[in-house]
């Protein structure tokens, strides 16, 4: 039988832990206790690395324990995402995922070995951002509009460049294909800068792009931007139109960085890195740097990033189903 004295000690932990607003892991420490693991699912460098790294650093220090990011390239990042989904639900294993891990793979693939909605706890988005649609300075089309009336005048005879089936940048211009009804064939690259290399040549047409590795072609003149796929329009491209205001609805479309856990991790600890989070998006040289690399700070709560999944699943489902997109197991 427990003492009183014991109950009054067991009383008093638990008021202040309420009283003092920390996470309890379930060793039954204040969250987070230990290093936590952001896996990264490419190799250094890229912009999901850059990112997180970001956001590593700065919860580090909010939160007094060292946020350590882990690059776990590999299987088209199916590998990094499948051990985080196999790790301990104790906040301390993180995957930050993007919107080919979260959304678009489990269409693409006829058996992933695991599930977005079944295997993650949505935590946080962290950034937002859209991609850009360019073409050759040299191209008869000087906006969207003109765009799509070649592409009607010349079925089947304009190509756009992508780095690899069943990316985002593909699936971005099948949506666009969907809703202007037009016909161009994918030409796809082992990379963007083979894609971009062609478009500059004049091999390929047109391409979705991510706007930091477009950028200096744009302000050199090299490439035109006709259209960015998000709802507002971008500090580094302040004239150019996003696709709403081109005149083509429904054509929006994202890349995004969000953190998950493992399903079944402590809805507490989930709390409280959502908020540690959020608090770094808020800082002003966090939201500069990230205005720098062309994307927005992210928004919302855990639950409102469950939703967004959830949308964007079903999105790009329809894509994939239209375009006939497919990648072997």
């Amino acid at each position: 039988m427990i003492s009183k004295r014991s109950l009054a000690v067991v009383l008093l932990t638990a008021v202040c832990a309420l009283h003092g607003g920390e996470a309890v892991s379930q060793t039954g420490g204040a969250y987070p206790s230990r290093p936590v693991k952001l896996v990264v699912t490419l190799a250094a460098g890229g912009s999901n690395d850059v990112i997180a790294r970001i956001f590593a650093q700065k919860l580090s220090e909010q939160l007094k324990q060292p946020f350590v990011v882990e690059n776990r390239p590999g299987g088209n990042m199916i590998l990094g995402a499948d051990y985080v989904a196999k790790s301990a639900p104790d906040g301390y294993t993180l995957l930050v995922g993007n919107t080919s891990i979260l959304t678009i793979l489990v269409s693409l693939y006829s058996k992933l070995p695991y599930d977005p909605q079944r295997d993650f706890a949505p935590v946080s988005v962290l950034v937002i951002g859209p991609t850009v649609l360019v073409v050759g300075s040299s191209s008869p089309a000087k906006n969207v509009r003109e765009l799509v009336a070649l592409a009607k005048a010349n079925p089947g005879k304009l190509n756009y460049a992508t780095p690899g089936n069943g990316t985002p940048f593909h699936l971005s211009t099948e949506l666009f294909k969907m809703q202007t009804e037009t016909a161009m064939v994918h030409v796809p690259y082992k990379g963007n800068a083979p894609a971009i290399v062609d478009l500059l040549a004049g091999r390929v047409q047109l391409m979705f792009a991510n706007v930091l590795e477009v950028l200096p072609n744009i302000n050199s003149g090299k490439l035109r931007p006709l259209a960015l796929t998000g709802a507002r329009r971008l500090p580094l491209l302040p004239d150019v139109p996003t696709m709403t205001e081109a005149g083509i609805r429904n054509a929006e479309s994202y890349s995004f960085f969000g953190i998950v856990a493992p399903k079944g991790t402590p809805r507490e600890v989930i709390a409280t890195l959502s908020a540690e989070i959020g608090k770094v998006r808020a800082l002003p040289d966090v939201r500069q740097r990230l205005n720098e690399l062309g994307v927005e700070p992210g928004s919302g709560s855990p639950e409102d990033f469950e939703v967004f999944l959830r949308d964007e699943i079903a999105k790009w489902a329809k894509v994939v189903k239209a375009s006939g997109a497919r990648v072997d197991n």
